[in-house]
C-alpha cells in the first residue's frame, strides 16, 4: 500500500478592523500629538545629587529623582546613563538594564506600575518632618481623625 502526502494549505490569518475602530485609533494619535514628546535627556549624578532631566518639545523640562523610577534602582550611574528615545520622544529605553518608561505617564507622576505607586506612597506617609508632628498634634487636640460611623452620619 502506497502512502499518500497529506498536502494542507496553509491559512492566513484574518484581522477584521472596522470603519469604527480605525476613526478611534485616529482620533486617540491626534489627542496624543497635543501632549509634549521628550526631544532631550539626561542623567545627572553627584553627591547629594541623582536626576534624571527630560527636555520637552513644548520648552518645559521635567526633573524626576532615580530612585522614584521603577527598573532604575539598582542600575549602575553607567548603565543609568546610558539611554534612548524612543517613539519619537513617547518612550525611554535603557538597554542593559531592560527597562522601558512610557513619558506621557512619566508627565502624569506615574513612575511605575500600581504596586510600584503604591510603595513610593507608603514611603510618603512614613516621612515625619516638624510640620508633619505640628499639624498631627493641631489635629489630635481637635479630637483626632472622625471614627468611620461618625464620618456616615451615624
Amino acid at each position: 500500500m502506497a502512502k499518500q502526502a497529506i498536502v494542507r494549505k496553509a491559512r492566513r490569518a484574518t484581522v477584521v478592523t472596522t470603519n469604527s475602530e480605525i476613526d478611534r485609533a485616529i482620533a486617540r494619535a491626534k489627542q496624543r500629538h497635543d501632549e509634549p514628546l521628550v526631544t532631550e535627556a539626561e542623567y545627572k549624578s553627584a553627591p547629594g545629587l541623582d536626576l534624571l532631566i527630560l527636555k520637552l518639545s513644548d520648552g518645559r523640562r521635567c526633573v524626576i529623582p532615580r530612585e522614584q523610577l521603577q527598573g532604575l534602582q539598582s542600575g549602575t550611574k553607567e548603565q543609568i546613563s546610558h539611554f534612548e528615545i524612543l517613539g519619537g520622544g513617547t518612550g525611554l529605553h535603557w538597554p542593559a538594564l531592560d527597562v522601558d518608561l512610557y513619558v506621557p505617564s512619566l508627565l502624569q507622576g506615574i513612575y511605575g506600575n500600581r504596586q510600584w505607586m503604591a510603595k513610593i506612597g507608603r514611603r510618603g506617609g512614613l516621612a515625619t518632618s516638624p510640620e508633619k508632628k505640628k499639624a498631627s498634634r493641631a489635629n489630635g487636640r481637635l479630637g483626632g481623625r472622625p471614627r468611620k460611623g461618625a464620618a456616615a452620619g451615624d
